[in-house]
């Protein structure tokens, strides 16, 4: 009894309520702030709203079985488009096609095999294409790989961020090159990053296998930009066109290679101010289906509208110098299709 009168005398015992109620509020709060700024975040990004069809067209999507490439998958086949589903592991991308066709009620969705870390998985897919398809309206490069630390070499003896971001698809678009033509007019699509700002690709060392991986994410994406803008020089004239876009920082796998403490971080950043895989395909769709852009090429893109470029990728020499080292390290040979000046 003596205990229990000292407790309700003492300023604790109407304190401790006090800070129980006001922890709560707090708690809610921030929910209610994080909340906001997802709406808000969902309702100010670019989104392309034309209901489009895509009827009778054949688009390639790489890169499927998650994040953004899944969903631009989705919303083509949304769309009537039929879709080519190129990823690395099937398995997980039979899975999409199922939920895919089972979301669209569109059929024609098919998954084919192509690892762009393997310069033999990239000719094997592409003559695969080229044998059994007869157009190609739009071919997406939306597959990517990155990686923080862990300094890993592809089976063609490249660093693997280097070829997987950019020497895989400059090979790849040289080999289906002839299919956009004859398809013309068709697109090509490719997915960069406003990250590009932070690296650079290094003409001295295109190889760079002793580079930390996370910084040459970003130099791979200056070297796409680099690579759309001297394609679509080259492609002029042709009825194919080339441009390239930010789709956002999004809350996707990609991040799943940021070791903790770090990851731990990162963690309440992404999931209050990243976009969504849905938001972040917009760009993406937009510029594959909208047809005010059937003639427009050599561009960059974000949040649905084009977008300024940093003086490093509107260097036009840089550009063609970038060109004739990765055609050099693709190592194309006489019988390949070449896109000339």
């Amino acid at each position: 009894m003596i205990v229990a009168e000292a407790w309700k005398a003492s300023y604790l015992y109407w304190v401790f309520p006090v800070l129980i109620v006001a922890t709560v509020f707090a708690i809610l709060g921030l929910f209610g702030v994080v909340f906001a700024i997802r709406l808000f975040a969902k309702y100010t990004c670019g989104q392309f709203r034309k209901p489009t069809r895509m009827d009778g067209k054949t688009v390639i999507v790489t890169g499927c079985t998650g994040g953004i490439g899944k969903e631009t998958a989705r919303e083509l086949a949304k769309r009537g488009a039929r879709v080519i589903m190129a990823c690395r592991n099937l398995e997980a991308a039979e899975k999409v096609k199922a939920e895919i066709i089972e979301d669209t009620k569109n059929t024609k969705v098919i998954v084919k095999k192509l690892d762009l870390s393997s310069f033999a998985s990239i000719r094997e897919f592409a003559a695969d294409i080229n044998k059994t398809e007869t157009k190609l309206d739009v071919l997406v490069h939306n597959a990517g790989y990155a990686d923080t630390f862990k300094k890993r070499k592809t089976v063609d003896d490249i660093e693997m961020t280097m070829e997987t971001n950019h020497y895989g698809p400059f090979l790849l678009t040289h080999l289906l090159i002839d299919l956009l033509k004859k398809s013309a007019p068709s697109r090509i699509v490719v997915v960069a990053s406003s990250l590009y700002r932070i690296g650079a690709f290094n003409i001295d060392n295109p190889n760079p296998v002793d580079t930390l991986p996370g910084y040459l994410y970003y130099a791979s994406k200056e070297a796409n930009i680099l690579f759309t803008r001297e394609l679509a020089r080259r492609l002029e004239g042709t009825g194919v066109t080339v441009n390239c876009l930010h789709p956002g920082l999004i809350e996707s796998g990609i991040w799943s290679s940021v070791p903790p403490p770090l990851s731990w971080m990162l963690y309440p950043i992404i999931k209050c101010f990243f976009k969504n895989p849905q938001q972040g395909c917009q760009t993406t769709v937009m510029l594959a289906v909208d047809e005010k852009l059937e003639k427009v090429s050599g561009k960059y893109f974000s949040d649905c509208r084009e977008s300024s470029l940093s003086n490093s990728v509107s260097n036009m020499t840089r550009a063609k110098k970038v060109w004739e080292i990765s055609e050099k390290m693709v190592k194309l040979g006489e019988d390949d299709p070449r896109i000339e000046a």
